[in-house]
């Protein structure tokens, strides 16, 4: 088995889902006491906000690469960046060393492509749902992607920022969600993306008008894959 190394803590709410998530995994498919060999280097998340809020994505791309290096110094074998947003400085992270890196949106893509989905609604950091580095690279794998309308796209941002990122999850956001999945499918879309590591926090299948494709768990899958392939 091959250690996974985790660049987490933004925020530190969807690291531990990740956690969990490759841990479980591994348990599941190898029985008895085995759980993930993993390594997680957990940044404070304060500066990273700030950072892209002023559009300080150079200096972000430069922590994220130290703390790769650091993982790469620790053992790490493959790494995964536990967020959406900051895959926009993704390359930072591949210029800084030669571990594997599993982006985010490949894993997502292929997810997608596996299930026959092609329109898939996105619900993410207003950062990823209205810049390229993330929607190119889904529709580089021929998706069709559907952004929410711009005040769906403010308050979908609102409760990642100012409640999930804090634990806090509200039947009134809840619901807030739901109702957006319904549109999405007025819209045309196929599926919901949960295109932000805290959205599943609030949205799956259960609750969705449409089936969901949670990034978190579908990222955490193929890093284990990566991990316990000969």
């Amino acid at each position: 088995m091959k250690t996974i190394g985790l660049i987490g803590g933004m925020s530190w709410e969807s690291t531990r889902i990740y956690y969990d998530a490759v841990n479980v995994e591994v348990r599941t498919r190898l029985g008895g006491l085995h759980s993930a060999k993993c390594i997680v280097h957990s940044l404070d998340f304060a500066p990273i906000a700030e950072m892209q809020a002023a559009g300080r994505w150079e200096e972000a791309g430069q922590v994220l690469a130290g703390a790769a290096r650091d993982l790469e110094r620790g053992g790490a074998e493959v790494l995964g960046l536990c967020t959406n947003t900051m895959h926009k400085v993704a390359d930072h992270i591949t210029a800084a060393t030669p571990v594997p890196f599993l982006h985010i949106a490949d894993a997502t893509a292929g997810a997608l492509q596996k299930a026959g989905r092609r329109t898939p609604y996105l619900m993410a950091t207003r950062f990823t749902m209205e810049q390229d580095f993330y929607i190119g690279r889904l529709q580089a794998q021929d998706l069709g992607v559907i952004v929410p309308e711009p005040a769906d796209r403010l308050e979908i941002h609102r409760i990642i920022y100012e409640e999930l990122c804090r634990g806090e999850t509200k039947p009134s956001s809840r619901a807030a969600y739901e109702a957006m999945t319904k549109k999405a499918g007025q819209a045309g879309a196929d599926s919901v993306l949960l295109g932000c590591t805290e959205v599943g926090m609030l949205l799956s299948d259960r609750n969705s008008a449409l089936p969901t494709f949670d990034t978190t768990l579908i990222h955490a899958k193929a890093l284990v894959d990566f991990a316990l392939q000969e």
